[in-house]
């Protein structure tokens, strides 16, 4: 029997501190949440979008819920560290955000979450649950982000 302990990818590590650091402080500059919020949602933001980026072309249609989504629209709009992220961890290719005006309730978002889990991230259920019922704003039959 194979007890292996598995090592979970982590989020700050991946992003960098300084820039977890800025991140975190742009999240809880702009809404409201303390730090200990901003570092989960920002935690989950990192691990959805790593995982989108490694699936792509894969048809999975990842979406996260409106929570989550706070945190990656935050790294995306800080324009230069999110082109450094998506030439670290994208072969060097942007990634591009192709929102659908209105929001799919296909389950997208627990699926979402899945994947995540699968590709060595631990999940934050809770903030993936809050909206499972809403689910994901990302255009059908596309990468969102």
């Amino acid at each position: 029997m194979d007890t292996a302990v598995v090592a979970l990818r982590d989020p700050k590590e991946l992003l960098g501190e300084e820039i977890w650091d800025r991140e975190a402080k742009l999240l809880t500059r702009d809404y409201l949440m303390d730090s200990v919020m901003a570092g989960r949602l920002l935690g989950q933001a990192v691990a959805y979008l790593i995982t989108a980026m490694e699936t792509m072309g894969e048809d999975l249609e990842l979406g996260c819920g409106e929570l989550v989504d706070v945190a990656v629209h935050t790294l995306i709009l800080d324009t230069a560290n999110y082109a450094a992220f998506c030439e670290k961890y994208n072969n060097g290719q942007f990634l591009h955000h192709i929102p659908e005006i209105d929001r799919k309730a296909d389950g997208t978002v627990m699926r979402t979450a899945a994947v995540v889990e699968q590709h060595g991230f631990e999940v934050d259920w809770p903030l993936w649950e809050r909206d499972s019922s809403k689910c994901s704003p990302c255009a059908q039959g596309t990468s969102c982000h």
